[in-house]
């Protein structure tokens, strides 16, 4: 029923006043699914082969949705849908993500991923008037932790022809206050900076919790300019 409305909904040509209706009405119901289900998750672009993972990430620059399907645990790919607050854009694309280098040790693991997609941009900002047209982007994704410490780092080349070319970059550390078992809430305290030198706000500072448990990661802050971000995932 879900995926059926989902396509109806995505047929129409939408404002973008009511797409970000419709992104916060998807938080909604995404947080009540995730509460009448409950295996260990982490925010990892790619599930245990022939898994299904649904994203949904909200912060100062954009509100997204991303569900994607991992055949093996070397990829996945999936839906991604995009809305840019500042210019007004959209973004519908298919996202592949690939893992370029795994390593295990011990007591500690790090992940290389390759993330691009392709699709369509959409804008009727200013005078764009329902302006679509091809959009591509690629970057690479790292992370590194240990039951105690976490750091990652992200980047992202955007291209479209006239609606929104951009560079950016993202950083985080964390720390765990205490180390739980297999099953418990799990729960990091992190820090993420945003760099995007197009951007209004070229540098953005964000303190952050992030608690998991099960197949269910929430995380959520406010910036150094107030603005709330907010995070989930769960995994099917």
């Amino acid at each position: 029923m879900f995926i059926k409305n989902f396509i109806y909904i995505f047929q129409l040509k939408l404002t973008f006043q009511s797409v970000k209706i419709f992104s916060k009405f998807l938080t909604f119901c995404f947080f009540l699914l995730i509460l009448l289900l409950n295996e260990e998750i982490n925010a990892r672009p790619i599930s245990y082969p022939g898994g299904w993972t649904i994203m949904q990430m909200n912060d100062f620059n954009r509100n997204s949705v991303h569900l994607h399907f991992s055949p093996s645990a070397n990829y996945s790919i999936g839906y991604k849908s995009e809305i840019w607050q500042q210019k007004e854009w959209q973004l519908h694309a298919v996202q592949f993500n690939y893992l370029i280098k795994r390593i295990n040790t011990r007591k500690s693991q790090a992940n290389l991923y390759l993330k691009s997609a392709a699709g369509l941009a959409y804008s009727d900002y200013k005078n764009f008037q329902s302006k679509i047209e091809p959009n591509l982007f690629s970057g690479i994704s790292y992370d590194w932790e240990d039951r105690r410490y976490f750091t990652s780092y992200e980047n992202r080349i955007n291209y479209n022809t006239s609606i929104d070319k951009f560079f950016i970059q993202k950083a985080r550390v964390g720390v765990t206050p205490y180390i739980g078992k297999y099953g418990d809430l799990h729960t990091w305290i992190m820090l993420q900076v945003e760099h995007m030198p197009q951007g209004r706000n070229k540098m953005i500072y964000t303190p952050l919790i992030r608690m998991f448990k099960g197949d269910f990661l929430f995380e959520t802050g406010i910036s150094n300019y107030g603005n709330l971000m907010f995070n989930f995932i769960k995994r099917f």
